[in-house]
This record gives C-alpha cells, sequence and structure tokens, in this order.
C-alpha cells in the first residue's frame, strides 16, 4: 500500500466514526427532549402536594366532627 491509500483508508474510518457517533449524540439528545417534555408534564398528570395537604386536613376536619359525634352518643 501506498501512502495515498493508507491516508484515504485513515480518513474513511474517521469519516464512518464521526457519523456515528454524530449518529448516537443525535439520539440521545433526542431522548434527553423526550424526557424533559414528560417530566414537564409530570405535575399536571399527578396530585400536587399542596392540594394533598389541603384535602387531607378537609378530612381531618370531618372525621373530629365523626368523633365528636360518636364522642357525644357514647356520653348519653
Amino acid at each position: 500500500m501506498d501512502n495515498m491509500d493508507t491516508q484515504t483508508l485513515i480518513n474513511t474510518v474517521i469519516a464512518i466514526a464521526a457519523f456515528l457517533g454524530s449518529f448516537v449524540l443525535n439520539r440521545i439528545i433526542k431522548s434527553l427532549d423526550r424526557l424533559d417534555d414528560d417530566m414537564r408534564k409530570i405535575p399536571e398528570k399527578f396530585l400536587q402536594k399542596d392540594d394533598y395537604h389541603r384535602d387531607i386536613d378537609e378530612v381531618k376536619v370531618l372525621l373530629k366532627s365523626i368523633f365528636d359525634k360518636l364522642d357525644n352518643k357514647a356520653d348519653k
């Protein structure tokens, strides 16, 4: 092999490696974008912490009312 064939082979290998590397990098970036979109949708799909605390407080008030009524009935 002469010097020109060796250089052509090296350039071809580098070009193929660059193509494959850019393809893989592009797929990773697309996957990260989809993950980012999914993460932004999470608060819309699930109950937020403040809503949960407010609902639990309402349940506690209702339970206290029920227990108070039960205690009053038990005292009679």
